[in-house]
This record gives structure tokens, sequence and C-alpha cells, in this order.
């Protein structure tokens, strides 16, 4: 009996060392096969996660001295150097630094060039800040009822109260200005 369990113990592990064989032949056949398959998509895994790695380091860059820039042109407004490299590294922000600049030196020209930006908030403010200066009517999505108070104050520097009041009326009730406006309005009816 003991002889017979040994064979019976060496025939299954002949067995599953024959399978193992087999799979390892298999897989073997399987790699030959799809060889060229197999070793595309692990260059094109590789050179996307290198990429990647590359784009996102040259953003970061940019970003870097973008921010730098901008730290220099808060202490010096008249470092062209500074002003190149933010307008090259980030146009946002320097279209944000431009805007700033523009309201603090009430510089018309420089709002002028500012709306016509692609960053339609800074071309949005530049519009209205550009009005206001020019005192001209504005208009603003994003002031739309401080571009309504001065609108109606300016109809109301030309006589034309009756105007200005309906101007004022567009100010809802949940409006931050709402307030101004319903001074603006009775003032004008005691004017009259």
């Amino acid at each position: 009996m003991n002889i017979s369990d040994t064979l019976n113990e060496a025939k299954k592990e002949l067995s599953n060392d024959e399978q193992m064989l087999a799979s390892a032949f298999k897989l073997e056949k399987l790699f030959k096969k799809h060889k060229i398959k197999i070793y595309s998509v692990l260059t094109i895994a590789t050179i996307y996660v290198v990429g990647t790695a590359i784009v996102n380091n040259i953003a970061e860059q940019k970003l870097v001295t973008a921010n730098s820039a901008y730290l220099t042109l808060e202490t010096d407004a008249k470092n062209k150097e500074a002003l190149s490299s933010l307008k090259s590294n980030n146009p946002a922000l320097f279209d944000l630094y431009t805007y700033q600049e523009a309201i603090k030196n009430s510089d018309k020209e420089a709002l002028k060039q500012l709306t016509t930006t692609s960053n339609s908030i800074i071309a949005d403010l530049s519009n209205y800040h550009l009005s206001i200066l020019e005192g001209k009517p504005a208009k603003s999505e994003l002031y739309n009822e401080f571009a309504l108070i001065n609108n109606a104050s300016l109809l109301i520097k030309d006589g034309k109260v009756q105007e200005a009041k309906d101007e004022l009326n567009m100010i809802g009730e949940d409006s931050p200005v709402y307030n101004i406006s319903k001074m603006i309005k009775h003032y004008t009816i005691k004017g009259q």
C-alpha cells in the first residue's frame, strides 16, 4: 500500500507539473502571437505617463514664473521684464493686474483695451468702469444694479426724472442697492 500511495502521489504531482508546463506553453504561445500588441500598449502607456508628467511640470513652472512676476510688479509696477513675463506665462493674471492698475490710475486707454479681452469678467468690469469714468450710461452683467444707479444719476442730471425713476424701478427689493435706489427716488420726488 505504501508503494501504491507513493505512485499515486507521484502521478498527481506529475499531472500538476504537466498542467503547469502546458499553461506556460500556452502563455508563451499567446505572448508570441500578441507580442507586438503588448509592447505597443506598454509603450503607449509609458509615453502617456511621461508626457503627462512633462506637461504638468511645464504648467507648474509657468505658474511659478507668473506668480514671481506678479509679486515683483506689486513692489515695482514699472518693471517691464516682469510685465512681459506675466503676460506670456499667465494671460489671465496679466489681465487682472492690468485692470487693477487701470482702476488705480483711472487709465481710460488701458480700460478701453481690456474691454476686448477674452476674459469675460475683466472685459465686463472694464467696460463698466470705463463708462463711469467717461460719464456715459453703463451696462454690466456683474454690476447691473450699480450701472442702473449710475444711469439714473446721469438721467437726473439731464433733467429726465421719469426715465431715471424707470431705471431705478428695475432694481429688485432683494438687491443690496435697493435702499440707495429708494432714497434716490425719494429725493427726486422732493426735488420736483
